[in-house]
């Protein structure tokens, strides 16, 4: 499937909850624009709106959020710990709410890594923040990760598209809608069939 376009809905109050963004200055999806913006993290020094692991979700108000944008936040995460992450989701869901998930794609690097016959310690890709090697993407980025000195900064599992369909299916979001591209897998993904509204603001199929 091609990339997902995106278009925005009229300027209404509705609130996003942005799972581990750490800086509240980085750009959300143009369909996100005019939403209110709240950011979890599990880091004080970013100061979030809401201080919090992902995996205790279950303890904060339900039904609260419209969406919920999760980038490159899954993979932190061991794979039996996904259980309590999405059934956090779908706990501060409100009705008619989804989740857009955003992941290394592991297969796509992987394929990479096989046709330019790279190690380990070589380039991937070049960041805004510099050179991103195969490891960082596999394991998490080496520097943040030695900068800060914290463990959550890692990596603990990696996706393909069918296992991040596979995880999301498996924990309550039965529907699904995904695209590949730029060495990443995105999702949108809903508890109940997703309204003719949101199918217009996510140009779903």
């Amino acid at each position: 499937m091609k990339d997902l376009a995106c278009r925005s809905l009229p300027a209404v109050s509705r609130r996003l909850l942005n799972v581990g963004g750490n800086d509240r200055r980085i750009a959300l999806p143009a369909h996100f624009t005019g939403w209110d913006h709240e950011l979890l993290d599990i880091d004080p020094d970013v100061r979030p709106d809401l201080l919090c692991d992902a995996r205790c979700l279950l303890s904060t108000p339900s039904a609260v959020y419209d969406a919920i944008y999760c980038s490159h936040n899954l993979e932190h995460y061991y794979r039996h710990d996904a259980v309590k992450v999405l059934s956090g989701f779908r706990h501060v869901l409100k009705p008619g709410g989804f989740i857009h998930v955003r992941v290394p794609d592991i297969g796509a690097v992987l394929k990479v890594v096989v046709e330019k016959n790279l190690e380990l310690d070589d380039v991937l890709y070049q960041s805004k923040s510099g050179p991103i090697t195969v490891h960082d993407v596999i394991y998490g980025w080496g520097l943040e990760i030695e900068r800060s000195g914290q463990d959550f900064f890692a990596h603990k599992r990696g996706f393909t598209r069918k296992s991040l369909v596979r995880t999301l299916k498996e924990n309550g979001f039965p529907y699904v809608y995904t695209s590949v591209g730029n060495l990443e897998v995105k999702a949108f993904a809903f508890c109940e069939p997703p309204t003719p509204e949101a199918r217009r603001l996510l140009a779903l199929p």
